[in-house]
């Protein structure tokens, strides 16, 4: 059993691996030239890969990276199999990777809460 896992594990990071390369070099379509893939979860059984992306640009059209990836899914899957030699390629599902956007929230509640609690009061000749 434990070697399925990390079976599923390697064939998960060649697909990542594969399928941004095919994305950057490969794929013409304008909406899908600034996401980067991820991660990428596969199903025990090899027959379901759940990819995750995210975009270089913050302001970006979340639904129209969606649209450009369900219209690209069937090519995707078809080259990545030539690429990676598969009997049979798992089937794609695409989902928004929030990380990057909720780190970045992160960062700016915690650059508001400092720049709200103003200078730091440690110097005793201040009193």
């Amino acid at each position: 059993m434990p070697r399925e896992f990390h079976r599923s594990q390697r064939i998960a990071e060649e697909i990542q691996r594969s399928l941004s390369e095919i994305i950057r070099l490969r794929v013409k379509d304008p909406r899908l030239d600034k996401i980067t893939v991820t991660e990428v979860k596969v199903s025990r059984d090899l027959s379901h890969a759940k990819i995750y992306y995210s975009s270089f640009q913050m302001d970006v059209d979340k639904e129209m990276l969606a649209e450009g990836l369900a219209e690209s899914a069937g090519k995707l899957r078809q080259l990545l199999g030539r690429e990676m030699r598969m009997r049979r390629v798992p089937e794609l599902h695409f989902e928004y990777d929030m990380t990057l956007e909720q780190a970045q929230r992160v960062t700016q509640l915690i650059d508001e809460a400092v720049a709200n609690d103003g200078p730091a009061s440690d110097d005793p000749d201040n009193s």
